[in-house]
């Protein structure tokens, strides 16, 4: 963050997906915040495991695991030989990787890569398109409304539970710290609230200054502060001021609610201006800039935010040298 980050309406998480994002199941769900198993990387082709977590951020709340499951169910990540996945459709009239109908398709549609055309059978496209399609039936909101919203995509309850079977076993269960976890479902709750300039605080969205003085909600290192002080971890007001509240963590020793940084000069803590809060898989939830909301996004892999990415701090008291 530059003065003060650039990083809300109040929309309060339900319960269902705190659970999912915890790694606890709610009425069968499957954990949101894990990063890919194993066997997720080596059955889902990588550019299809990047679509999936890539369309999974359009919709605050839906897992990109419950896509990459209903992809696996459909066509096997599009591999399937069978009629209807790369040309035509089969006996039921659905046709591409997440095997859409025509009608369907039409409504929601959604051109995934931005190259200008909305295309069933271009696999962008499609899982985009199921992403918009389930977010339109409730996903994002877990528990329940996530079981329905898979149910619509395909009207029987085996698919449902084999969806959401093939969800759990791509998506390990986040570990961490006791305090991480808390930040973690702390900021979470926030997800969709508007981006306020200078908003935000120990005790939830706040209207902010400047250009954000008309808009109740956070900036990034608002959402970081109002998150770690659920966990009875006072923070600094900016992000530069954040980095150094706390522990250091390289890269490889990340765990869910540690802070990561980005700076105009990765040499440079000083040029610090943006900071989300770690979930794991190389995503976090952040409030982004002027115009977005809270919501989660994928910063490994970025071009922008590796070139950026300054380092990460566990807040706590920082340890005494000797």
């Amino acid at each position: 963050m530059k003065a003060v980050a650039a990083c809300l309406t109040a929309i309060v998480l339900p319960l269902g997906l705190v659970l999912l994002l915890t790694g606890q199941h709610a009425n069968g769900s499957s954990s949101l915040a894990g990063a890919p198993t194993a066997l997720a990387r080596s059955d889902i082709p990588p550019a299809y495991l990047r679509w999936y977590m890539d369309a999974a951020q359009t919709c605050p709340g839906l897992g990109w695991n419950v896509l990459a499951a209903i992809g696996k169910v459909e066509t096997d990540h599009g591999r399937s030989t069978l009629p209807g996945v790369h040309t035509g459709e089969n006996h039921a009239g659905a046709g591409g990787p997440m095997q859409f109908l025509a009608a369907t398709w039409a409504a929601y549609g959604t051109d995934g890569d931005h190259d200008g055309t909305k295309d069933r059978y271009n696999p962008a496209d499609a899982i985009h398109g199921a992403a918009n399609y389930l977010c339109h039936n409730h996903a994002g909101k877990g528990g329940r409304h996530l079981r329905r919203a898979i149910w619509h995509y395909n009207h029987a309850d085996w698919y449902v539970r084999k969806v959401l079977d093939q969800a759990d076993r791509y998506a390990a269960a986040p570990t961490g710290t006791g305090h991480g976890h808390i930040a973690v479902r702390a900021a979470l709750r926030w997800l969709g609230t508007p981006y306020s300039w200078g908003g935000g605080g120990p005790n939830g969205p706040t209207y902010g200054t400047a250009h954000g003085s008309a808009i109740k909600g956070f900036d990034c290192s608002g959402l970081a502060q109002h998150a770690w002080a659920q966990a009875g971890i006072r923070l600094p007001r900016v992000a530069a001021a954040q980095y150094h509240a706390g522990t250091h963590v390289p890269r490889h020793a990340l765990q869910p609610g540690d802070l990561v940084f980005f700076a105009t000069n990765p040499a440079n803590p000083a040029t610090i201006h943006h900071v989300g809060v770690h979930l794991g898989g190389g995503r976090m939830v952040h409030a982004p800039q002027t115009g977005d909301v809270v919501r989660i996004a994928t910063w490994t892999g970025n071009a922008t935010r590796e070139r950026q990415y300054i380092g990460a701090t566990r807040p706590g008291p920082r340890p005494r040298s000797h």
